[in-house]
């Protein structure tokens, strides 16, 4: 059984992350991919975000009919910092024998010596770096394995959304319209 396994804060879901859920899927031969909002990035310590459940609403409503996709709350009901190596034992331990794909940003690579227990995580699962466009990718640190993602790659970041959304601007053709929605209704990131 292979897999997938995506972590973020999905604040908010965007288009771009639908995309590399797909693309990843469809590359990596997935039977399942997880996506794992996390309670708090330990890369973003100071980031005020929206609360967990909003963004756990707006990222069920973008994965409606995905069938092979699910959402695992982990993290959030963890609380505190969201670590990778927590996430990826749990995993292991749930699917012994299962090949575990952890996605990251292609950024996050080059430093992937320096996330909580580096050593153990690189043994626990294979990571896919997410390339930005027009980004260059960097070689995967020894003993970390991995491959970059080929498909679908998006210049979209939650961050231009949030921006977009506090200055007034529309949103609907970066988002799935149910989260575009739920954005207005919930008056999210003003």
């Amino acid at each position: 059984m292979k897999l997938g396994l995506y972590g973020g804060s999905f604040d908010p879901v965007h288009l771009g992350h639908l995309l590399v859920a797909r693309a990843a899927m469809e590359e990596l031969e997935l039977d399942r991919l997880f996506c794992i909002p996390a309670a708090q990035s330990p890369f973003k310590p100071a980031t005020e975000m929206a609360p967990a459940e909003l963004r756990v609403k707006l990222l069920r409503l973008a994965l409606a009919g995905l069938t092979r996709c699910e959402i695992d709350t982990q993290e959030i009901r963890r609380g505190g910092v969201s670590y990778a190596i927590e996430t990826v034992r749990d995993y292991a331990i749930r699917f012994p024998g299962a090949g575990l794909f952890y996605l990251i940003g292609a950024d996050h690579v080059p430093k992937l010596n320096e996330w909580r227990e580096a050593d153990a995580l690189a043994h626990l699962a294979e990571f896919v770096a997410v390339p930005r466009p027009g980004a260059m990718s960097a070689a995967f640190p020894n003993p970390f394995r991995g491959k970059i993602l080929k498909g679908f790659p998006a210049d979209i970041s939650s961050s231009l959304i949030r921006a977009r959304v506090k200055a007034g601007l529309p949103v609907d053709s970066l988002v799935p319209p149910a989260a575009a929605e739920a954005i207005r209704n919930n008056r999210l990131y003003l």
